[in-house]
């Protein structure tokens, strides 16, 4: 980027110094400076096209031709040279136009309605229009125009209920209530169900050039080696987490009993004189607010370790602020991005290692 700017603004300098010859002259030294790429970037600074540049370059390159410059110096008249595409078809940018706009989709009867727009295909519509004109032009123009490629953004987050701010600072101040009289406030939730086998997992790990890990080629599901269902508990005080990996589902069972290992390995040990949990979880799946199973089996671990438990869901549509979403779950996709999940061992030994991770990193 600063080699980009730092050409424009010497092209805008020396532009009304130079000539059609120097020019492009000058914009081949700058690109063979810059080295691999070159081309590309003094292309988008100046405004010059890449064949341009390119000439340019073959140009300066021969010492006859260097001796003819001196000797015959040659500067196109005013007004000479190719026309601009847009000039000669006064009607293409319109017609492109319809073909991308977000509000009309063009034509009805168009074939790119409903398909991808990709340069190529947009070239191919625009000659059946009659307009002579390829994939890299287009790109040209859609640049122009001030399109670029953009995906889509998740920003529409439904209605917004008048009790939801409340219900937010609800949870918090139940939270620093427990922390200030030490005692133990966990996030709980399920990540997301994984199949075991050598299945494709998205991201990408160093490997021998030319080696990538074979996998499967169609996800489904192996009935020997079945599905991997982390459960998991966070600290919010002490910044510690326990993951119980299940086989089969997701009951209310699973998830009371991951709280029950949880407090019997870690919170027993960590809250030695703890009489009360506090648990925030979302308000659904396996602890959902209106499943009377995850409260039932709520009030048998509280009869078992004589704890008073207080749950807090959060509102409908928020599961993203719950804090084991990003300070547990984030970093265990992070750690086995890329790798198949080949074994209900290798899932635990790669859970097992986001515990350092966690601990070092907030």
């Amino acid at each position: 980027m600063h080699d980009k700017e730092a050409i424009k603004h010497k092209f805008q300098v020396l532009k009304p110094l130079l000539d059609e010859r120097s020019r492009r002259w000058w914009a081949a030294c700058e690109a063979e400076v810059l080295g691999w790429g070159g081309i590309a970037v003094v292309s988008q600074a100046t405004g010059i096209s890449r064949t341009t540049i390119a000439a340019g370059l073959r140009e300066y390159r021969q010492p006859t031709e260097r001796s003819q410059a001196v000797a015959v110096p040659r500067t196109r008249q005013a007004g000479g040279g190719r026309k601009p595409l847009t000039q000669q078809d006064p009607h293409l940018l319109r017609d492109l136009e319809s073909l991308v706009d977000p509000v009309t989709r063009g034509d009805p009867q168009s074939p790119l309605r409903w398909t991808c727009k990709s340069t190529y295909k947009l070239a191919s519509e625009l000659d059946g229009m009659g307009h002579q004109v390829g994939a890299r032009t287009v790109a040209h123009l859609l640049r122009k125009m001030h399109y670029s490629l953009q995906a889509n953004r998740k920003t529409h987050e439904g209605g917004d209920h008048p009790d939801r701010d409340a219900q937010f600072r609800h949870i918090n101040d139940q939270t620093k209530a427990f922390q200030v009289r030490h005692q133990p406030v966990v996030s709980v939730d399920t990540k997301k169900k994984e199949l075991v086998g050598d299945f494709k997992n998205a991201g990408r790990e160093w490997q021998p050039k030319g080696t990538p890990e074979a996998v499967r080629v169609y996800d489904f599901l192996d009935p020997q080696l079945g599905k991997a269902v982390p459960y998991g508990v966070y600290d919010v005080t002490t910044n510690t987490g326990w993951v119980t990996v299940g086989m089969d589902h997701d009951t209310a069972e699973f998830a009371v009993e991951t709280v029950r290992h949880w407090w019997q390995q870690m919170g027993m040990r960590t809250y030695p004189g703890a009489t009360e949990l506090l648990i925030i979880a979302d308000g659904g799946g396996s602890n959902g607010s209106r499943l009377r199973r995850w409260k039932t089996q709520l009030q048998q671990l509280a009869d078992e370790t004589q704890l008073r438990i207080l749950v807090c869901h959060l509102p409908p549509g928020t599961s993203k602020w719950n804090q084991i979403e990003h300070r547990l779950f984030a970093y265990i996709t992070q750690n086995w991005r890329g790798r198949p999940l080949t074994s209900h061992a290798v899932i635990v030994n790669l859970i097992g290692i986001v515990s350092l991770i966690v601990l070092r990193t907030l």
